[in-house]
């Protein structure tokens, strides 16, 4: 459940632990507010892994870009640290506008991937996404299973597909060249990854 912690000794003493374990790689600040993430399972790490090698395979290696399998990105010119998310997966074509500053992204990425975990209030960071310039962002939901992708329109990010297993479509991104599909599985749905030059990947 969500816990607010107004004791300034017990945050200082917990964000201490959590740096000392490493369990604040993706905990983010929402506007003043620090939001720690759960812990990602190996699943999650699995996804968010073989996303980035064959986004980076695509797009790091052939020089159209970079790739991050995560990423501080934030909306502040000054005090990044006051409001930023950290996407699983950023790519960064060239000519993107955002400003690498080493800590952290002053800027969106051209795409954007969210794994969603139980918890980890995902949707809730879309509008900041859009506020940053994020063109396409897609959000790999595990319960139930579906590919959601949204669409830079008019400023908002706007779902334009959702693939299940069950209705086999297919999500094609206009910003990176792959397109995605949900195929039923053994054990859970396998992603289907397939880009524009015939290669294909199963996750």
């Amino acid at each position: 459940m969500p816990t607010l912690v107004n004791d300034p000794r017990v945050e200082e003493t917990l964000l201490a632990e959590r740096r000392r374990s490493g369990l604040d790689k993706y905990d983010e600040v929402w506007d003043g507010v620090y939001v720690m993430a759960p812990l990602a399972n190996n699943e999650h790490a699995d996804i968010q892994t073989k996303l980035a090698i064959i986004l980076g395979t695509l797009i790091t290696f052939c020089g159209l870009g970079r790739v991050h399998a995560g990423a501080n990105v934030s909306d502040q010119e000054n005090d990044w640290t006051r409001n930023y998310r950290c996407p699983d997966v950023l790519v960064f074509l060239n000519g993107n506008k955002a400003e690498d500053r080493l800590t952290h992204w002053f800027g969106g990425p051209d795409f954007a991937v969210e794994v969603a975990s139980r918890g980890d209030q995902s949707r809730e960071k879309i509008d900041f996404y859009a506020g940053v310039g994020v063109r396409e962002l897609l959000i790999v939901d595990r319960d139930p299973w579906q590919l959601e992708l949204f669409r830079l329109i008019d400023g908002w990010l706007r779902s334009s597909v959702i693939a299940t297993a069950a209705n086999s479509l297919i999500v094609e991104s206009q910003v990176v060249p792959i397109s995605l599909q949900l195929i039923a599985g053994a054990k859970r749905p396998v992603i289907a990854v397939t880009a524009r030059d015939g290669q294909s990947w199963s996750i």
